[in-house]
């Protein structure tokens, strides 16, 4: 009995929404998340009969046919971009990203990584690093006599000194963006790297081309909706339940036939 199977589908789709569900409930305090939604499509059909098909000798044609479905299959988990909420910490080197864009970081294998968390950490010789002692670009490194930094909207950083009046220019941040975002890769630790759907990383000013801008002493809140995410938690488990009771109702169709004499 094809019901068993298509069931089985149906519970398998329900769960691979509540994994995703579940992922987005635990990063709801994740500096930069984003929400993820899991897609699904219906699999192919059996044509018991083709609508169209010739049913009598004048010609006369199915208008529908019989076609049988045989279940769902994910078809994607895609990114919900959207901005978060930027929460103030005070943080000299804490930035968030007002807008559209993404810092850049150089992994140790040299390839080039993507972040939206703006929790930034100065390495024992001053770069200017990620949580996990990436190198943020353009690789820039802060004096270990100033006093202060500061950086403005447009990502430049500047430097203050107790023995100086004006501040020193150290660099400036830049912003990379993609074609279509929703292609990069999730690497985790809040990194992305680029595919082949996502094009090639555009690389350009905070505040130019589009970019956002950057603000200092805030980071960006994760855009998890926790009610929202509750709601669709209880809606799959019921989509569960309910093809897990076509399950049963299959098998004591099949209890009842093998007991006939």
């Amino acid at each position: 009995m094809r019901a068993l199977k298509i069931a089985a589908t149906g519970m398998l789709a329900q769960q691979t929404r509540v994994e995703v569900i579940s992922n987005n409930l635990a990063n709801m305090s994740t500096t930069g998340y984003n929400t993820r939604r899991a897609e699904f499509a219906d699999l192919h059909y059996q044509q018991v009969a083709r609508a169209g098909t010739i049913n009598a000798s004048d010609g006369t044609v199915l208008p529908t046919g019989v076609q049988l479905g045989l279940g769902v299959r994910p078809s994607s988990v895609t990114v919900q971009l959207s901005q978060g909420s930027l929460a103030q910490t005070g943080g000299d080197l804490d930035l968030a990203i007002e807008g559209s864009g993404y810092l850049e970081v150089t992994l140790p294998s040299g390839v080039s990584g993507y972040t939206r968390d703006g929790a930034l950490k100065r390495s024992a010789d001053g770069q200017i690093v990620t949580a996990d002692g990436f190198a943020v670009a353009p690789g820039i490194t802060i004096p270990s006599d100033a006093r202060s930094i500061s950086v403005n909207a447009e990502g430049e950083i500047y430097a203050y000194f107790n023995d100086r009046i004006e501040p020193e220019l150290l660099g400036q941040f830049t912003l990379a963006h993609f074609t279509n975002p929703a292609g990069l890769e999730a690497k985790g630790s809040n990194l992305f790297l680029e595919t082949t759907a996502s094009g090639p990383s555009l690389v350009g000013t905070p505040g130019s081309d589009g970019l956002g801008v950057l603000r200092q002493g805030y980071l960006e809140d994760s855009s998890v909706d926790a009610v929202r995410e509750i709601t669709e938690l209880i809606e799959a488990q019921r989509g569960y339940e309910m093809n897990s009771k076509v399950i049963s109702a299959a098998d004591q169709m099949l209890g009842a036939t093998t007991q006939i004499r």
